[in-house]
């Protein structure tokens, strides 16, 4: 593997972009055909063995402003989250999401896949996608017969973190009678069942398994393929409509009005996108694809209409509900939000070095459940989620209302100043919200320039629905836990004082499991909602704004993944998805990846994919 290239320099095929699913289809793609010339330019660092990426505790300072390793999208201020202006992270290094993520181990539910087919795309259902699925995974958690085990992506169950995931699950078994256990909460057809979680990290080792090295490292002995670091892409080189290159400049960041030097990249075969959610659209419109009125506000020639580019945002929105925790817990509070260099030469890191064990090898989300509502918890629900339960849950029983569980850490950015003091969170997020984004470029061919983001976070109230019982489910659950030591009161809705539900007036310890629930009022429920306008925040899953869809229904790539109207030119990455998936995106983008590469290598008679 090289990482030099001249400028106007010729290969096979150039990726624009070396996230989770570049990484994966160059890779296989490389192997297969060693001799293809493959060109993967990234806006992001290189990040091999650095440890703050091979360490999986690490992942949350990936999150500090500031990470080079990460892109802070600033969405509009919006009246449905208070006026805020959120933020949305998206990785920016080779490797993508898959170096800077939770991770976490989840797998979609099957219907995702079959909705997939079922807008137009044959070869996009669960029969296809999840063998796929098996080819890419190492699963080191036991026979399994969705899981494969030759694959490079490990997934493993050791070095939970004290004793939350256990407790967790102990007390919803005596809690939560309505619905059952599983030792496999990811065979993509379980759900509504708690469960032990697992997690992208090689139990040898105790490293991140990400694509970056399972897929890209590992082929030092290729030149063929070259990977650039820190170099963003402009825009798609055209002759007529045939895509034949690429421009792209070095990753800066200058208050000089004068753009950096442009280079060119030439491909014979093909050109690739595959920058992400925000990324790819924004290529698109660079080059003269997308909707009419949004190239004009930029002064750029349209060459397609296709006025799905951008559109159709899609994430999940997420809580981190923090309780305090017995002193005596082992959490990751201290690696979460400690000082670097107290850090850098504690324990944990000798351990780690040592065999690959300890807090250090660990995230901390040992447990938790995708959760569908009980007849009981419809009527919590209330009627504004009704038409949402009756359209779109009630007849794919596969598919999570909310995932949750708890972490073993304090998880807002904004760390309470009690040192030493120990945490447990409850992590809730709704899997398929109803409200939905776009984001578009807003400054010309200047690719340095934010981009114009509404996220939609919240504009349904259905999906305040959600939250709210969310909140109030997990709450119940991490009160009965033995390691419970009381709410900590500015992370929470603030309650009317003479609530029951008020977190001051709550035990310090916890309650008995028979203990009856708390009990909200209209008051209640309204402070919950407007404690989620203020604090709910994206899962870092952003997908869909390059949807595979007929064209006529506002889709940007045709099941093949090419780009409507134009040659030689598709889109491999989780914007391509037409619609939401019920889990964390990885498993669906090294799905997506893989899928990817057999489609090109078909099309290029490309054997052994």
């Amino acid at each position: 593997m090289t990482s030099t290239a001249a400028d106007g320099e010729q290969y096979d095929i150039i990726f624009a972009g070396g996230g989770t699913c570049g990484c994966v289809t160059a890779g296989r793609l490389a192997a297969a055909d060693p001799s293809l010339r493959i060109l993967v330019l990234e806006a992001g660092p290189h990040i091999r063995d650095v440890q703050d990426h091979t360490q999986p505790a690490r992942y949350f300072s990936n999150l500090a402003p500031g990470k080079e390793t990460l892109t802070f999208h600033v969405g509009k201020p919006s009246k449905s989250i208070a006026g805020r202006s959120p933020i949305v992270p998206s990785g920016k290094c080779v490797g993508g999401g898959s170096s800077v993520n939770f991770v976490m181990y989840t797998r979609a539910s099957a219907s995702d896949y079959d909705d997939w087919e079922n807008l137009g795309n044959p070869g996009w259902g669960s029969d296809d996608l999840i063998p796929l699925a098996s080819k890419a995974e190492n699963y080191q958690c036991g026979i399994g017969r969705t899981h494969g085990t030759s694959g490079p992506i490990s997934v493993s169950s050791e070095n939970n973190v004290g004793v939350f995931g256990q407790q967790y699950l102990a007390i919803a078994a005596k809690y939560d009678k309505d619905r059952d256990f599983t030792e496999d909460p990811n065979d993509f057809r379980s759900c509504n069942k708690y469960g032990p979680w697992r997690k992208y990290i090689d139990s040898a080792s105790g490293k991140r398994s990400d694509t970056a090295h399972q897929y890209i490292y590992n082929k030092n002995h290729n030149n063929n393929l070259q990977v650039l670091d820190r170099q963003r892409v402009v825009r798609v080189i055209f002759d007529d409509k045939r895509a034949v290159g690429v421009e792209y400049a070095d990753e800066v960041v200058s208050t000089a009005a004068v753009m950096p030097d442009i280079r060119k990249a030439f491909a014979s075969r093909l050109v690739v996108l595959s920058a992400g959610a925000f990324g790819s659209p924004s290529i698109l419109e660079r080059s003269g694809i997308g909707a009419f009125d949004v190239l004009k506000r930029n002064g750029i020639p349209q060459l397609v209409e296709l006025p799905g580019v951008g559109e159709n945002y899609n994430d999940h929105n997420v809580l981190f509900v923090p309780f305090y925790a017995d002193e005596s817990s082992d959490t990751l509070d201290a690696i979460f939000h400690g000082d670097p260099a107290d850090i850098a030469s504690s324990v944990h890191i000798e351990q780690w070095e040592k065999d690959g064990t300890g807090l250090m090898a660990s995230n901390g989300i040992d447990a938790g459940i995708k959760m569908r509502p009980t007849e009981r918890d419809l009527k919590i629900l209330g009627p504004t989620f009704t038409k949402r339960w009756n359209e779109f849950f009630l007849n794919a029983p596969d598919k999570p209302v909310m995932w949750t569980g708890p972490i073993s850490a304090y998880c807002n950015t904004d760390p309470p100043l009690q040192p030493g003091r120990k945490f447990f969170s409850i992590v809730y997020y709704t899997e398929y919200p109803v409200s939905l984004g776009r984001v578009h470029i807003q400054a010309g061919l200047d690719p340095y320039i934010p981009l114009d983001f509404e996220t939609g976070f919240l504009d349904d109230p259905a999906d305040l629905a959600v939250l709210r019982w969310g909140y109030k489910h997990g709450r119940e659950l991490a009160r009965r836990m033995d390691a419970y030591r009381g709410c900590f009161v500015p992370g929470h809705p603030q309650f009317p004082k003479e609530s029951e539900a008020a977190t001051e007036l709550q035990a310090q310890g916890p309650v008995a499991v028979n203990a009856p629930d708390i009990n909200y009022g209209q008051d209640d429920d309204d402070a919950i909602d407007e404690y989620h306008r203020l604090k709910v925040g994206t899962a870092w899953h952003a997908l869909g704004t390059c949807a595979m869809k007929p064209r006529s229904q506002g889709g940007v790539v045709d099941s093949r993944l090419n780009v409507y109207g134009v040659d030689n030119l598709k889109v491999v990455d989780m914007s391509i998805a037409p619609s939401n998936v019920g889990a964390n995106t990885y498993n669906s983008a090294l799905i997506i990846g893989e899928k990817a590469a057999l489609i090109i290598g078909d099309e290029l008679g490309i054997k052994g994919v």
